[in-house]
């Protein structure tokens, strides 16, 4: 099988969530924002099938619409999934479990279906009820908006701090005919796994039973979205939607069902850290020569955690020794390595060989490109794995300083 992104990357070139044939979605100004822009998106699946899986975040504590969703599904069907920004409805207490069970019945009655098979996802500030009448009222309005062609109002309408809307999808051609895997995202900050902090629907009009997209979606999300981490902050509300309208009448081979959904979830993962509360740099972090894909796992992701690394990529300083330090933070038992067999390039410029210095740390030009690229060689293996972050700045913490006020 070919595949071939027909347009590639966010913005106002991909509809995102309506790509995918079978799917209306809309998004719509119901007032919950003090600025009055965009925000509450509904996305409806009009079948043939209604397959829907989801993942979550794993913070213990956890949103009221996460604790609903789980249970809408739980039996993999999903027909709606309803997002708002302005309040995520967490720590909210019963109230605001209730809001969440509302706004689910709502949906239902709008657009007829089992409020059951509708996801709630909410994204904002934490602790503060969302104004139900307000609420209410929006997914009246979203669901007469709704339009085969509204992806793109959607992901404006799930914006927090980002400052462009993430949509992207892949068209797969074949014999038995055409299918494609659509989705929109938000978040630019509170990026960690576990899926990093978003908001997701990710839409296919292929045929997908749900046990196979069920491990698809943990699949994909495990090599993409758990594998960004800006700030090492794990938010309350993750969550990623799949929804199967099987209105192409292919089904894919599960192996390039796989490949188009991880190539979509890549992308999107790639334009949050890009679009990363005020960051001048996307770094990716590849680490080779490991013992097991964990391990290096493990160890870029350290290498994302340091506040002294991020730092000193902000300041255009390829400071190689605070990667070497995070590496050896990475326990024994997890990522074995000999740190005198460590090898570290920066942006090409090889800057550490066997655990020592080697060419001039002044060769390397952080300033010449927003893309910073580190490879550390570990020399203990053969597995490898990539983790994205961006660097660390004033901006952000100016931005995330005033986040409530």
């Amino acid at each position: 099988m070919t595949m071939t992104t027909e347009l590639p990357g966010g913005g106002a070139s991909s509809a995102g969530v309506t790509e995918a044939k079978g799917f209306r979605a809309s998004g719509v100004t119901a007032g919950l924002k003090p600025s009055g822009r965009p925000d509450l998106a509904l996305i409806v699946n009009d079948g043939p099938l209604q397959v829907g899986a989801a993942v979550f975040t794993t913070n213990r504590v956890q949103g009221a619409p996460v604790k609903w969703s789980r249970q809408a599904v739980s039996d993999g069907v999903v027909s709606a999934v309803v997002m708002n920004s302005g309040g995520a409805n967490v720590s909210t207490g019963a109230p605001g479990f209730q809001d969440a069970h509302s706004t689910a019945e709502r949906v239902g009655a709008a657009v007829g279906v089992s409020a059951g098979d509708v996801v709630v996802g909410s994204t904002g500030l934490i602790g503060e009820r969302l104004p139900r009448e307000i609420l209410l009222s929006g997914v009246d309005q979203a669901a007469a908006a709704l339009d085969p062609n509204g992806g793109y109002a959607a992901a404006v309408a799930i914006m927090t701090t980002d400052t462009v809307p993430k949509t992207s999808h892949i068209g797969v051609p074949g014999d038995d005919g055409d299918w494609t895997v659509g989705g929109m995202a938000k978040g630019a900050g509170m990026l960690a796994p576990a899926l990093a902090t978003m908001l997701c629907v990710i839409t296919t009009d292929a045929v997908v039973d749900a046990a196979a997209a069920d491990a698809a979606l943990r699949a994909a999300t495990a090599r993409t979205f758990d594998r960004i981490d800006s700030d090492g902050c794990m938010s309350t509300s993750d969550t990623v939607v799949l929804m199967v309208s099987g209105a192409s009448g292919v089904r894919p081979d599960p192996a390039g069902f796989l490949a188009a959904l991880e190539s979509v979830c890549a992308d999107l993962a790639r334009q949050l850290v890009a679009d990363a509360e005020g960051a001048n740099h996307d770094i990716a972090i590849t680490v080779s020569g490991a013992t097991s894909e964990a391990a290096a796992v493990a160890v870029g992701r350290a290498i994302a955690r340091s506040n002294l690394f991020k730092t000193a990529i902000y300041g255009n300083d390829p400071n190689w020794g605070r990667v070497l330090a995070q590496v050896g933070t990475v326990p024994e038992e997890v990522a074995p390595f000999d740190p005198d067999e460590i090898d570290v390039t920066i942006n090409g410029v090889q800057v550490c060989r066997a655990g020592a210095g080697y060419a001039d740390r002044k060769l390397v030009n952080l300033a010449a490109a927003r893309l910073v690229t580190v490879f550390v060689d570990l020399h203990a293996g053969d597995a490898i794995a990539t983790v994205w972050t961006n660097d660390l700045t004033h901006a952000y913490v100016s931005e995330n300083s005033e986040y409530s006020t």
